[in-house]
């Protein structure tokens, strides 16, 4: 186990390591750790889209930000790339939220994969410099979207109501993706915002199952708008339903067909489509009603007459219900 001293020695280390960058870059005039943000950790955007960044930031003490002065906003990687108080910046970028409520909300406009880096914060509101050293943002640009997520809510079982919801992540709600699928023609897109204040975009619908459900795919996309929307890049995914059902086309096959003479065997064979697979059970009737003769899908009869075939049938039984059928 790591001694106290260790730990404090790896800890000056680690403080010192971050000292130098910041100094030797010249993206701070003044390290201070009295400043932390609220925002995600990790961000994922679009190559040729852009990404809102949900920040808030707290000072260590209310005496030292005051918001009744002048406050500029910097976000830096290696060097400032942007700074509030500056016309032009090198990197496109706009802090959308009221510095002066503590609202660091930045959009980040024209992403390309070299924007992957570590980012940080840090507010200018003289005499109060501060750094968010300690609350990085990495932000990874991708060249393909990631993929939508299909949630349903629900037994996959027929007469139940589910809700089938798609979703797709959506780092710029100014510029969201287009969802579809083939449930439903053109259905509402509803963006919706998160905990971390990050936003999805969301289509649902409700439908009542059937056994022809059971198989059926889902195909769901996200078109993503690039490049200020004069390109498109799209994804897939597929989900397919596996749906259990109570035993449907319950049929009697006779071996041999046709007309059969007194005293000869005839085999009687039942299926029945379900979901789960059926368990068959074969009754006869008789004066004293229903008498139960055989368990499974097959049963042989010795034919005492002509029509006494007719009084056997089988009974299909899943957890769903069950179906006879006639010999």
């Amino acid at each position: 186990m790591m001694s106290a001293i260790a730990v404090q020695s790896v800890k000056m280390v680690t403080a010192n390591m971050l000292l130098s960058v910041f100094f030797v870059s010249g993206a701070l005039a003044c390290y201070s750790p009295s400043l932390h943000i609220t925002a995600p950790k990790n961000m994922e955007a679009l190559n040729g889209s852009c990404l809102l960044i949900p920040c808030n930031f707290s000072a260590k003490s209310d005496t030292e930000f005051n918001n009744a002065r002048t406050t500029f906003g910097v976000w830096f990687r290696k060097n400032v790339i942007f700074n509030s108080s500056m016309v032009n910046n090198s990197y496109p970028m706009n802090i959308t939220g009221d510095l002066s409520q503590k609202n660091c909300t930045t959009l980040f406009s024209r992403l390309i994969t070299s924007y992957t880096d570590t980012y940080y914060f840090r507010i200018e509101n003289r005499p109060f410099l501060a750094t968010a050293v300690y609350d990085p943002l990495q932000i990874t640009v991708k060249d393909f979207p990631p993929s939508p997520r299909i949630e349903i809510s629900g037994d996959l079982k027929e007469k139940e109501s589910v809700a089938i919801s798609c979703s797709a992540s959506t780092p710029c709600p100014h510029s969201p993706p287009k969802l579809t699928w083939n449930l439903q023609q053109d259905p509402p897109n509803n963006i919706e915002e998160n905990t971390d204040q990050t936003f999805t975009t969301k289509i649902q619908k409700t439908i009542t199952l059937s056994d022809t459900h059971d198989g059926f795919t889902i195909s769901f996309s996200s078109t993503y708008p690039v490049n200020e929307g004069r390109e498109v890049k799209t994804v897939e995914e597929r989900k397919t339903l596996n749906v259990s059902y109570a035993p449907k086309n319950t049929s009697v096959s006779i071996s041999p067909s046709g007309l059969v003479s007194a005293g000869s065997w005839v085999n009687l064979t039942c299926s029945s489509r379900a979901k789960p697979p059926a368990s068959f059970s074969w009754f006869k009737n008789s004066k004293d009603g229903a008498i139960s003769v055989a368990e499974g899908d097959f049963y042989s009869v010795k034919v005492t007459s002509v029509t006494d075939i007719e009084d056997y049938y089988c009974v299909a039984t899943n957890y769903l219900g069950n179906q006879q059928h006639y010999g």
